[in-house]
């Protein structure tokens, strides 16, 4: 009966999405496999109380450690110290910035085996693990064979839990930080004063490229994304051209994205825009070129002007109000 630990990473005091969509599919698996879920989790507490409602039987709680800035070092020998423990067969980290910084050392440490990007979970004797490859045209299913595994965990690519879970008691652990000393501190983090919806968080993303023809025009993509309540999205060709941030890119060199809707506004769909965003559940394309590669991945297709089609979108969705 597999123990499957999840870290519950937080920003600004408030939970990632996606731990509480990891939390929601081990209890699933192991509401079949047997064993319990064990939600990790380091600094302020606040997230723990909310664990059990989404599905963790445990919540394990480092609270005495300087975990109020975020530090690889501090962060690998805290969660090594809690496997190290407590020996659960599979612990999940979300694939966010963090979590891809800090996974690869973690199982390096542990000697463990690490499985990045992972989109599916299963349990039959041993855990299996879907992740995509070859700029997500395949997927391929990686069976693991160790002691313990350490994954990444694709945002959004399970739902949350609906099981009405309970409160979860919660225990303290030692993250073996006593004397600990990291070669690197965090000096100074700097946000952007944009108040968006993170690209990675979002279950909506309308996204534009080369299409557009001039950075003035990517108003229209913010403009559709406010009114449908999404994240701003691009393509490398205009982040590359200066038309947006590279905050905004999507893609194998971007941010890697799984929305239940993306909106992909004037892309053609190179390989590498389609390596970030192909796993989305519904994919939505507005080109005038009929044979642009974008319409072999997209669910639905408008093949027409953009600049006609966009505007009469947002209005549209303006009169549902």
């Amino acid at each position: 009966m597999p123990n499957i630990a999840v870290f519950i990473e937080q920003s600004g005091g408030t939970a990632k999405k996606v731990a509480w969509q990891m939390t929601a599919e081990a209890r699933r698996l192991v509401d079949r496999a047997g064993g319990e879920v064990w939600a990790v989790v380091l600094g302020d507490g606040a997230a723990a109380a909310e664990a059990g409602r989404h599905g963790a039987h445990r919540v394990f709680i480092a609270g005495d450690g300087d975990f109020a800035t975020y530090n690889s070092e501090t962060w690998t020998r805290a969660l090594a110290a809690f496997v190290a423990a407590r020996r659960p067969d599979l612990l999940l980290v979300g694939a966010t910035a963090m979590g891809k910084d800090f996974a690869p050392r973690l199982a390096a440490r542990l000697d463990a085996a690490c499985v990045s990007d992972c989109v599916g979970l299963d349990f039959d004797g041993g855990f299996k693990l879907r992740r995509p490859i070859f700029a997500g045209k395949c997927f391929a299913d990686v069976a693991v064979d160790a002691p313990v595994a350490v994954a990444g965990v694709r945002p959004n690519a399970f739902p949350l839990f609906a099981g009405g879970g309970a409160d979860a008691p919660a225990e303290s652990f030692d993250p073996g930080l006593g004397g600990f000393t990291p070669h690197a501190t965090i000096v100074e983090t700097l946000t952007s004063a944009e108040k968006k919806i993170e690209l990675t968080e979002a279950e909506v993303i309308v996204s534009g490229g080369r299409g557009l023809k001039e950075a003035a025009n990517y108003k229209l993509i913010e403009t559709l994304a406010a009114t449908m309540g999404a994240a701003a999205g691009a393509s490398r060709a205009i982040v590359d051209a200066g038309w947006v941030p590279h905050s905004h890119q999507v893609g194998q060199t971007g941010k890697t994205v799984s929305p239940k809707l993306y909106v992909a506004v004037g892309i053609s769909g190179a390989i590498q825009h389609l390596a970030g965003m192909s796993s989305s559940k519904c994919i939505v394309a507005i080109n005038k070129d009929p044979n642009a590669p974008i319409f072999k991945t997209a669910d639905y297709g408008i093949a027409a002007d953009l600049f006609e089609v966009v505007p009469a979108l947002d209005e549209a969705i303006r009169a549902l109000d």
